[in-house]
Formats: structure tokens, sequence, C-alpha cells
């Protein structure tokens, strides 16, 4: 039995839009024609923010909109590789599109960063948060969940946590679970594990907040990356899902996000 459709977000097709743009040749060019047909409104007057771009500026939009504390959603077309994020590029009807648009409710990760000279550093990540090794040395962790030792050392080149839209990204290329929108589960990876060698990662509840210790810090420095912000030589990492904040991100009928996550997992 199919699942019904989710509710529209709009009542008749929105007529204030934002656009945006990453700065190739074509989404400027697209950018020219869409603001000449139907006008551009500031973000925070807009009742639709479109982005013209691929997975990465879609993903710096996200982040605007989210530092703004803005409830505005985000509609992305594809002018970049993957365009994982993306619709396709269609200027005609552009209003109707998004009325009838189905929306994905993201909530980003939260991290608290210490480094070894025991700066502090917060920033939000709607992919993953994941930790890497500096040098040609192996890093050594130790990952504590909701308090608890889970593993007292992980020799690896790092580990990553991701968000259930992130699991289909870096975590998928390190060999982790792809997990359902619905799934209210954070995917825990490890990157290029040494010792123990066997282990594969760990699917732990959205309400969990992972901490990973760096071990040998002079000798082996780590670096901590959320989304695009990176923190060098990290002695201490502490994330959780924000449950208080959240983005939706539209997708054309039967292109929804939860969509192409399932059909990702039947991929060759």
């Amino acid at each position: 039995m199919t699942a019904p459709p989710p509710p529209l977000l709009f009542s008749q097709p929105p007529r204030h839009l934002a656009f945006m743009a990453t700065p190739s040749p074509d989404a400027r060019h697209e950018l020219e024609r869409l603001v000449a047909r139907y006008g551009n409104c500031h973000p925070g007057e807009a009742d639709v923010i479109v982005c013209l771009g691929g997975d990465g500026f879609m993903l710096e939009t996200l982040h605007r909109v989210l530092e703004a504390g803005l409830e505005t959603p985000v509609y992305g077309m594809n002018y970049g590789s993957v365009g994982f994020l993306m619709n396709p590029t269609d200027e005609e009807n552009l209003p109707h599109r998004l009325w009838n648009a189905q929306a994905a409710t993201l909530h980003p990760l939260h991290m608290n960063a210490t480094t070894v000279r025991g700066e502090h550093f917060e920033a939000l990540a709607l992919n993953d948060v994941y930790l890497f090794r500096q040098t040609r040395q192996a890093a050594k962790l130790r990952i504590d969940v909701d308090g608890l030792v889970r593993l007292p050392e992980l020799i690896c080149d790092g580990a990553l946590l991701a968000t259930p839209a992130g699991s289909t990204a870096y975590n998928l290329s390190a060999h982790g679970p792809i997990v359902p929108l619905s799934g209210n589960l954070l995917p825990l990876t490890p990157i290029c594990a040494f010792r123990p060698r066997r282990w594969r990662g760990a699917l732990l509840p959205s309400s969990a907040e992972v901490s990973f210790t760096v071990l040998e810090q002079d000798k082996r420095p780590v670096a901590a990356v959320a989304d695009s912000m990176e923190i060098r030589e990290v002695a201490h990492v502490r994330v959780r899902e924000d449950r208080d904040r959240s983005v939706t991100v539209l997708f054309d009928p039967g292109q929804t996000l939860s969509e192409r996550i399932a059909s990702e997992q039947f991929n060759a």
C-alpha cells in the first residue's frame, strides 16, 4: 500500500521568490532570466528561496537560512554535478512547481570542538561532522556515547557522524549505512579503520550525544570538520542532533529526498 504524499506547504502558487546562484556562467545566466521573469525578493520576505547551483551551493544556502533564523523553504535547481539535493532545471511555470512541491525537514548536527590550546568552537552540519588525521600518522580516537566509553581506542584515518540526509554523502563513500529520513538514526562510521580492523561503525538513536577524544594529541594531530567549517588540532569534539533548529527543502513530486535515499540503496 502506497503512503499518501505529504501535505502541500502552500494554499496557492507562491508569488514572492528569492533567487540565489553559484558563480558559474550557466547559473548566473539562468539567474538573470528568472529574475526578469519572476522578480526577486529579499530572502527574509520571500515565500521560497530558489537556489541555482549544485549540492555544495545548496548546503551553503541552507546554512545561510539557518544562521539568519529564517523559516523560508529552499528549492534547488541543478547547475552542479551530482545534484542529490536539487531538482531538474526548468523555468516554466515555476510558481506552480513550487506549489506542488513536497517538503523535507532537516535537523542539523551541532558540533562543539575544543582545541589542544583550549579554544572552543561551535558549528552546525547538515551532512556530517568528521574527524580526520592531519599528518602521515594515523589518528587515535576514543569514542563515548551518552557519557559511556564505547570504543576505548580507534586507530584510523578518522571517523564521522552523519545525518540521515548526509548518510548518502561522505558516509556512504566510507562504507557507512544509508539511513531513511524517518529512521531517527545517526550513522557513526570509521574512516579506514586499522584497529579494531573489523569495526564497521554503529547506528545510534538521533537523541545520542557522541564525544570524540583525540589520544596522543601532540604526535597525532586531528582536524574536525562540520560541513565546510574546519577546526585544526582538536582535542575533544562533542556532536548531537539539534532538534530545535531545522530547514525545509522542497522537491518535485515523485522526487522527494526520502525517495532518493531509498533509491540510492538499490543502486549498483
